[in-house]
């Protein structure tokens, strides 16, 4: 966003996300859902995978064997992965901007015995913790919600331990060249430039109408800043793989591109 005008404070894109996915919660977005005890009974047998993308599991090699890892899953509240890798037996921080979404993890725990912590924050600012405190971040597709996002490889980079991995997911940038109100209706129409921002790119008019169906502000982010970014943080890239939206039928852009981006990269 630098040297570009935007129409909503830095701290007020942080509180409006937060409050918008507590309010996904309450509306049981899908990615608010907590896992199955019976999800957990199979972590709890090695029978379990994750994603980071919408629809493709993470390979399990990207893992390494995980018992008694320090494992931060970053801004990824909600129950869903946590739990999973905790039952696995990894020892798990969740960390999200909503309260709501870590209390499904919380909720999680205390319905199956899983010993996971969660801390409230911004991925950007991962200060509470010290250098080298985990082996591995799990990083779903989430930082479209942050204006910039080398800072959040920089922190992720200094709070790995050497060797330790960082799986990450993000959007494709092209999805962000379309009108969101044509996607509704079924259309593909490119109306934006590259990169984009809800609280640049829109009219206040539009910006509050967003804010009020989607709850949140989304920002794109170039594949410079993304792969790039983590590069210039440190890492090395190892893998990746590309997936397309949950409901692919359902979305005209899931049959002309895939749509998300994981990668994994590692700590020298």
């Amino acid at each position: 966003m630098s040297g570009r005008e935007t129409r909503m404070q830095l701290d007020e894109v942080g509180r409006v996300n937060q409050e918008g996915w507590d309010r996904r919660v309450e509306e049981e977005d899908v990615w608010t859902r907590p896992v199955s005890p019976e999800a957990i009974a199979r972590a709890r047998r090695g029978d379990w995978s994750v994603v980071l993308t919408p629809n493709r599991p993470v390979p399990r090699d990207w893992f390494g064997e995980i018992a008694d890892k320090d494992i931060l899953c970053l801004a990824s509240g909600g129950g869903q992965q946590g739990p999973v890798l905790s039952a696995a037996g990894a020892r798990v921080v969740v960390f999200d901007a909503s309260t709501r979404q870590l209390a499904q993890d919380e909720a999680v725990a205390r319905r199956d015995g899983l010993s996971l912590v969660t801390q409230q924050g911004f991925m950007h600012d991962l200060s509470v913790f010290p250098d080298g405190r985990f082996d591995l971040i799990f990083h779903p597709v989430s930082n479209c919600y942050t204006p910039e996002i080398e800072p959040v490889w920089r922190e992720c980079f200094r709070v790995l331990r050497p060797g330790g991995a960082l799986l990450a997911a993000f959007m494709n940038p092209f999805v962000y060249i379309f009108d969101a109100e044509a996607e509704l209706r079924g259309e593909l129409v490119v109306r934006h430039a590259l990169p984009y921002a809800d609280v640049i790119d829109r009219t206040p008019e539009d910006l509050q109408r967003v804010i009020a169906r989607d709850h949140t502000v989304e920002f794109s982010h170039t594949l410079e800043t993304q792969i790039g970014g983590q590069l210039k943080a440190g890492f090395v890239l190892t893998h990746m793989f590309e997936d397309t939206d949950r409901a692919a039928a359902e979305t005209g852009r899931s049959r002309y591109f895939p749509t998300s981006v994981a990668t994994r990269a590692q700590k020298p």
